[in-house]
C-alpha cells in the first residue's frame, strides 16, 4: 500500500517521524528541518479527515525519563507547523485514551518513546559477557513485542516516515508493523523520497558515477567503500582519512589524524580500485595547521610530507583541483563525508569546492545525493542546499542502505 492511494477518512494514523531536532539551552529548536520534512505526510491525513498520531525519538536517554529529551519541548513548533492545535500525551504506553478521543483533525503527539528501554529492545543494566545476558535479551525482545503491541492499538494504520531510523529494528520502526496488515501499513512521503534517491544511486546509475566518502576514519566507511567498488567510476577520498592513506603510502604526516592499525586496509584499497579499473582521487597536498583551532597558523604542504608539530586539517589548493574534476563530469554523484575540519571558517575549502563542483554537475543534468550528517550541515551552511538534487535526512540509514544492507523499517511494511 502506498500512502497516496490510502484515504485517512474516519481513520486514526500513527505515524513514526524522526523529530530529533536540535535543542538550545532554553529548549528552542535550532533546526527544524526534520519537522518541514515529514509535513507533507502528516498533512495528507489531516487533509483526507484522519486523524493522527504522532511518534519519535530524542537524543538517547537510555530509557529513562529524562526532561532535557522531552517532546513536550515541541508541542508548540509542531503545532505552527502542522497549523492545528497539538496535544500531548506525557507517556507514550499511556496514551489509550487520549488516542481514543481524537476526532478527524485532531493530532496527539507522544512523549519520547526512548524513555522505555522497550523501544530499542536492549537489556538494560547487564553486559553482553554476562552469562545473563541471552536470557535478557530474549525478555527484552519479549517485551518489545508488548510495547509495540501497545503503541499499534492507537490507531487504525501505519505510516514510517522516520528514514533517519529505517536501519534499526526498534519497536516504533519495525516491530510495530506486525501488528498491521499489508493494506494498513505504508511508507510516508519522505521516506518514500529517500528510497527512491538511494535506487537512483545504486540502480539507476548513469555514467560516470563520482563517490565522493570524507570523515577522519576509513574504518566506520569500509563497507561502504568496498561496496561502491563495484558501482562508481570515480572514488574520491578525503577528509581525515586522507592521512591514512599517505602514511601507508610511506608518506610523513606529522600530527595528522591517523588509523595506524588501518595501514594495511587503506593498501588494500587502492589494489582493489586499481583491479577494478576505479580512477581512486586521493590528496596531494593539505592545509596543515601548527593546532587544531580556527586560528592557527597554517601552511600549505603535500599530503604525505607535513611536518612535525603540525596536521593536515583541510584538501590543498591542487587536491581540490583534482576532486572538482572528478565530479565536474559526473552524471551520478554521491556525497558523504567533508575534506576537512569545515565546522572552523578557515578550513573549509575543500569543502566547499566538492559542494561547488557538485552544483555545477547538477546545473549540468547530473543527479546528486548528499547523505550523513556533516555533509548535509556543509552544504546548508554554504547555502548551496537547492544546488543539489536531493540531500538525505538519514546518516546511518542511508549508508547502511548503499552499503547493500536491508534496512528494517523499509522491510517491515514491504514484507522483505
Amino acid at each position: 500500500m502506498t500512502i497516496d492511494q490510502f484515504n485517512f477518512a474516519g481513520k486514526k494514523a500513527i505515524v513514526r517521524v524522526d523529530f530529533n531536532v536540535p535543542l538550545n539551552e532554553e529548549g528552542k529548536i535550532t533546526d527544524d528541518t526534520r519537522i518541514r520534512g515529514a509535513l507533507p505526510t502528516l498533512k495528507k491525513i489531516l487533509a483526507d479527515g484522519g486523524s493522527l498520531i504522532i511518534m519519535s525519538h530524542m537524543g538517547k536517554p537510555k530509557g529513562k525519563v529524562n526532561a532535557k529529551y522531552s517532546l513536550s519541548q515541541i508541542v508548540d513548533a509542531v503545532s505552527a507547523a502542522l497549523g492545528v492545535p497539538v496535544q500531548f500525551a506525557p507517556d507514550c504506553a499511556k496514551a489509550s485514551e487520549q488516542a481514543a478521543a481524537l476526532k478527524p483533525g485532531e493530532v496527539l503527539l507522544l512523549e519520547n518513546l526512548r524513555f522505555y528501554p522497550e523501544e530499542e529492545g536492549k537489556p538494560v543494566g547487564i553486559e553482553k559477557d554476562d552469562p545473563a545476558y541471552e536470557e535478557a535479551k530474549k525478555e527484552m525482545k519479549a517485551r518489545q513485542k508488548e510495547f509495540a503491541k501497545t503503541l499499534a492499538s492507537y490507531a487504525d494504520c501505519y505510516v514510517n516516515d522516520a528514514f533517519g531510523t529505517a536501519h534499526r529494528k526498534h519497536a516504533s520502526t519495525a516491530v510495530i508493523a506486525d501488528y498491521f496488515d499489508a493494506d494498513h501499513k505504508m511508507l510516508g512521503y519522505l521516506m518514500e523520497k529517500e528510497v527512491q534517491a538511494v535506487d537512483n544511486v545504486l540502480s539507476n546509475i548513469k555514467r560516470p558515477f563520482t563517490a565522493i566518502m570524507g570523515g577522519s576514519k576509513v574504518s566506520t566507511k569500509i563497507g561502504i567503500i568496498e561496496n561502491l567498488m563495484d558501482k562508481v567510476d570515480n572514488l574520491i577520498l578525503c577528509g581525515g582519512m586522507t592521512y591514512t592513506f599517505a602514511k601507508a603510502l610511506g608518506g610523513k604526516i606529522g600530527m595528522s589524524i591517523c588509523e595506524d592499525d588501518k595501514l594495511d586496509l587503506a593498501l588494500d584499497i587502492i589494489a582493489k580500485a586499481k583491479a577494478k579499473g576505479v580512477n581512486l582521487v586521493l590528496g596531494t597536498d593539505c592545509v596543515a595547521a601548527d593546532a587544531f583551532s580556527n586560528d592557527a597558523h597554517t601552511m600549505i604542504c603535500p599530503a604525505n610530507d607535513v611536518p612535525d608539530g603540525w596536521e593536515g586539517l583541510d584538501a590543498g589548493p591542487e587536491t581540490r583541483k583534482a576532486f572538482a574534476e572528478a565530479i565536474k563530469g559526473a552524471k551520478t554523484i554521491l556525497w558523504n563525508g567533508p575534506a576537512g575540519v569545515f565546522e572552523f571558517d578557515n578550513f573549509t575549502a575543500g569543502s566547499r569546492a566538492i559542494a561547488e563542483a557538485i552544483a555545477e554537475a547538477t546545473a549540468n543534468g547530473a543527479f546528486s545525493l548528499i547523505g550523513g550528517g556533516d555533509s548535509v550541515a556543509c552544504i546548508n551552511k554554504f547555502g548551496m542546499a537547492d544546488k543539489v538534487s536531493y540531500i538525505s535526512t538519514g546518516g546511518g540509514a542511508l549508508l547502511e542502505a548503499i552499503e547493500g544492507k536491508v534496512l528494517p523499517g523499509i522491510a517491515a511494511i514491504k514484507g522483505e
